[in-house]
């Protein structure tokens, strides 16, 4: 079966402001476009992805892989539900663009034990939020990305699978973060 891939993107002038006391805007961009143009290449690299859509309100830069969805503004979920419903709920993958050690294995661990388990999630290190989130061909969620979004998810897909791995785990919001990705062997491009 081939799954899609949903990449949402938040792209413009200021990406990533909490990382403003370490690094200027420019900085940001920068990181943000090489975590998203690694994921992408993660993405692109799993053989079971079969089709990539980048979620955004802009067009996407030039040289990033994939077929743009207008984001229109209504907030991430509905956004996400909204796409998946006018897709005809089929397999779906959505992952975050800041998981600079994110590879094509965690990827296919995450299409795997969302078709054991028909839904599948992945904890950031902290054990509160969502980096990705799969679900099996038919299988009905309602997205609830931001503040304790995995308890969330979890309430909406009780028999949900957890998918504990370094590079699902570590996304780059903070400092801290960016020194934990950094001492990991995280190299921004």
């Amino acid at each position: 079966m081939s799954w899609i891939a949903v990449l949402p993107l938040r792209q413009g002038k200021d990406p990533k402001t909490r990382l403003a006391t370490r690094l200027s805007a420019p900085q940001r961009i920068a990181l943000a476009r090489a975590m998203a143009g690694h994921v992408l290449d993660a993405l692109s690299a799993c053989p079971r992805v079969g089709r990539i859509i980048l979620l955004s309100p802009d067009a996407p830069v030039d040289g990033m892989a994939g077929e743009w969805r207008r984001d229109e503004g209504r907030g991430l979920n509905a956004e996400l539900n909204a796409l998946r419903a006018a897709l005809g709920e089929p397999a779906m993958l959505v992952v975050h663009g800041d998981l600079p050690m994110l590879s094509a294995q965690d990827i296919a661990a995450m299409i795997d034990a969302a078709q054991a388990h028909g839904c599948a999630l992945a904890p950031d290190q902290h054990g509160a939020g969502t980096n990705a989130v799969a679900l099996a061909d038919g299988q009905a969620m309602d997205f609830a990305f931001g503040p304790d979004s995995l308890r969330l998810h979890q309430a909406a897909a009780p028999g949900a699978a957890l998918v504990r791995r370094p590079g699902l785990a570590m996304d780059v919001d903070t400092p801290d973060d960016l020194d934990a990705a950094l001492a990991a062997g995280y190299r921004p491009g």
